[in-house]
């Protein structure tokens, strides 16, 4: 679905001005190209094996399953170089990017683990690479700020609007109007125009092709539930995409509550958002009755974003996929336990997906979970200190 129209339901599609509908329309037609030709096939899984270091275990976890109540398995994505699953889709991008004649990258991060995994393929492959990075972020993420710096990218600090990943988005595309002919933009998660989304979703879904060859060979058998973080929705449609039609799988996608469902502060675009156009598509996003967008607030900067990806909006809207909520408490409590009880230090983003599992009160006793983990949680010890009660 959306390999040629860019639509998911009545979600997707391309709002974008004039000058960007050549690249977009460049971009697809060599990705579309490059899906055919065996040669890119093998060049991206070598660099995806031999220097991001897939396959990423799947790893059952006996303490916090014994804690929790049920199986689960987390699938280790905060093993990948640079410690997320971003690089998987850095690398497919960065590939697309030499082949198009590109000479520059330019992106947005939030959590700053895209940016690092930007700076680190744009470092491999000799890229120029320009980031921006709202003001707060950069304040709650700074280790990542130096390792993209020590990486050679040059880090903009964007101060409009609530200084977070929206913001940051904004100014990554407005770069990218002016410089479309010599630069690409390496969007980083499954939102925007297409055929970003789908694209995305694509280089990503290693993840859960993965998944199902491991959890098959440990359980012989499906999960019951697959559980994941949202916020953009990259590591969550990679990990959910190859098991959708395996219609016996729950598949949970967990967004940030913030402060509380009831207060301005949350990040609940698919519980709370309405349907508008933002970032070049048509999807679910927090917006007031004027339709404009609303500020979103998390803990967790990778999080803190007031829409979905347009294929998560359409899998949430028909019922495939059910969304959850998860607090700023809540989610650190996950932190404190799975730092302790498994001895892994998990991103704050995952976190929540740990932390629905614990608070769900309905599963069954031979139930199987896989978590995705989709990065590890070195970058977020800042906030987890000064948050902490």
């Amino acid at each position: 679905m959306g390999l040629s129209t860019g639509r998911y339901g009545e979600f997707g599609g391309r709002f974008v001005p004039e000058t960007l509908m050549g690249p977009l329309l460049e971009l697809e037609k060599e990705f579309i190209s490059a899906l055919k030709d065996p040669v890119f096939e093998k060049e991206l899984n070598y660099y995806l094996k031999n220097y991001s270091g897939r396959p990423t275990p799947l790893y059952f976890a006996e303490n916090l399953s014994r804690l929790y109540g049920v199986k689960i398995y987390l699938k280790r994505e905060d093993l990948n170089h640079t410690g997320a699953h971003k690089i998987t889709n850095c690398l497919g991008q960065a590939l697309l990017a030499k082949r198009l004649g590109k000479r520059r990258l330019v992106a947005e991060t939030g959590a700053g683990q895209h940016g690092v995994a930007v700076a680190t393929v744009a470092a491999l492959f000799g890229f120029e690479c320009v980031i921006y990075m709202g003001e707060k972020d950069m304040q709650r993420q700074a280790v990542n700020v130096k390792k993209m710096h020590l990486l050679g990218a040059e880090v903009v600090e964007v101060s409009s609007g609530s200084k977070t990943l929206k913001d940051a988005t904004n100014e990554a595309i407005r770069d990218w109007v002016a410089n479309a002919q010599t630069s690409h933009y390496l969007l980083g998660s499954a939102v925007g125009p297409h055929p970003y989304p789908l694209m995305v979703r694509q280089f990503q879904s290693v993840i859960g092709k993965e998944v199902k060859r491991q959890i098959r060979k440990y359980e012989g058998r499906y999960p019951d539930y697959l559980v994941a973080c949202v916020g953009g929705g990259s590591n969550a449609i990679g990990f959910f995409h190859p098991l959708l039609k395996e219609e016996r799988v729950k598949m949970i996608a967990v967004e940030a509550a913030g402060r509380g469902e009831d207060t301005p502060y949350h990040a609940l675009s698919l519980i709370k958002g309405k349907k508008g156009i933002l970032h070049g598509a048509l999807t679910y996003f927090l917006q007031d009755e004027d339709g404009q967008v609303l500020d979103s607030y998390s803990i967790s900067a990778g999080m803190d974003y007031p829409g979905v990806g347009p294929e998560m909006a359409f899998l949430v809207s028909s019922g495939r996929i059910k969304p959850e909520a998860v607090d700023d408490k809540e989610a650190l409590e996950a932190f404190q336990e799975t730092s302790r009880l498994e001895g892994i230090i998990p991103a704050l983003e995952s976190c929540h997906a740990l932390a629905w599992v614990k608070k769900f009160k309905n599963f069954q006793k031979e139930d199987v979970v896989v978590v995705n983990l989709s990065g590890r949680g070195d970058k977020d010890l800042v906030s987890m200190e000064q948050n902490y009660d």
